[in-house]
C-alpha cells in the first residue's frame, strides 16, 4: 500500500510544490479541517492519513470516523496538523484516493441496499483503475459487497475467448482439468441455456450468465438448482439491480461498482497557519 502511495506523491510532486515552496517557511506548521461535501459512506481514512504521514512523520490526524461509516453534507470528518509545506504537498493526492475510494464504497452501499437480498452477495470484478486494485477492492468490502478474483492466478474463469479458442465449453474444461490441481475451482461464462446445460454435463463448480434476460435467468435457474454456484453479470446498474431479488441467484458482479465510480466530493479546508 505504501507503495502505491509514494509512487502516487511522486506522479504529483516530482522534487517539490514551487507553489508552496515559494511563499511558505519550512518550519510552518498548519491545520485543516477535513469537510464532506456530499452525503455518503466514507472510506479510505487510514489511506489519507499515511499519505501525509509520507511526508511528515509527525503529522496529527484526527477523526472520530471510521471506514463504512455514513458522512452527510458539512460534517466535518477530520483536522489535519502537520508542516504547511508537507500538507499541500500532500492535499490533492490524499483527497483523491479518499475521494475514490469512498465514491465505490458509496455506490456497492447503495447497490446493496438497493437489491435488498442478503442472500445474493454482490461482487466487483477485475475492472479496476491500473494500480490501484487493492484500493478498490477493499473499498467494495467497506461499503457491503464482497470482492470476485484479485487477479487471473486467484482461480479459473473460462470466458467467451476461452472457450473459443477451446473448440467449446467441454473442451476448455477438460483441458482445464488436465494441467490443473483439484483444488481450483471452474468458473465458466454462459450466454445461452444449451451452454447452461453442457457446463452442467461438465460438472462446473460456478456458472455465470452472462447478458441474460429475467425469463433466461429464471429458467436457468431451475435447471442449474443446486449442482453448481450461480452467477450473474453483464450490465447490472443501480436502475435495475432490484429486478434480481429473489431470483435465486448466489453472486452478482458488477463492474460498475469500480470502472465508473463517482468520486465523493470530500475537501481540505480553512487551512490555517499554526
Amino acid at each position: 500500500m505504501l507503495d502505491k502511495i509514494r509512487e502516487s506523491l511522486m506522479e504529483d510532486i516530482t522534487y517539490k510544490d514551487i507553489s508552496a515552496d515559494a511563499i511558505i517557511d519550512e518550519d510552518r506548521m498548519a491545520r485543516a479541517d477535513l469537510i464532506a461535501k456530499e452525503d455518503g459512506i466514507i472510506c479510505g481514512l487510514e489511506v489519507f492519513y499515511e499519505t501525509f504521514r509520507i511526508l511528515d512523520q509527525d503529522v496529527k490526524f484526527t477523526t472520530s470516523y471510521k471506514d463504512g461509516q455514513r458522512v452527510s453534507r458539512g460534517d466535518k470528518i477530520g483536522l489535519v496538523e502537520c508542516r504547511a509545506q508537507a500538507m499541500l504537498l500532500a492535499e490533492r493526492t490524499g483527497l483523491n484516493f479518499l475521494q475514490r475510494m469512498s465514491g465505490i464504497a458509496s455506490m456497492t452501499r447503495l447497490m446493496v441496499d438497493r437489491l435488498g437480498d442478503e442472500s445474493v452477495s454482490l461482487v466487483d470484478t477485475r475492472k479496476t483503475a491500473p494500480g490501484l486494485r487493492v484500493f478498490d477492492k477493499y473499498s467494495v468490502e467497506v461499503g457491503g459487497g464482497k470482492n470476485h478474483r484479485y487477479n487471473l492466478s486467484d482461480m479459473v474463469m473460462l470466458k467467451d475467448n476461452h472457450i473459443g479458442v477451446a473448440g467449446g465449453i467441454r473442451q476448455a474444461v477438460e483441458m482445464t482439468r488436465d494441467k490443473l490441481s483439484f483444488s481450483k475451482k471452474i468458473e465458466v461464462e454462459v450466454e445461452t441455456i444449451d451452454q447452461v446445460r453442457e457446463a452442467l454435463e461438465v460438472g462446473c463448480d460456478i456458472i455465470m450468465l452472462d447478458n441474460m434476460s429475467l425469463d433466461q435467468i429464471r429458467k436457468a435457474v431451475g435447471l442449474i438448482g443446486d449442482q453448481a454456484l450461480i452467477e450473474v453479470s453483464g450490465n447490472i446498474s443501480l436502475d435495475n439491480i432490484g429486478s434480481y431479488k429473489g431470483l435465486g441467484v448466489d453472486i452478482i458482479s458488477c463492474g460498475a461498482l469500480t470502472h465508473s465510480v463517482k468520486a465523493l466530493d470530500i475537501s481540505l479546508k480553512n487551512m490555517k497557519i499554526i
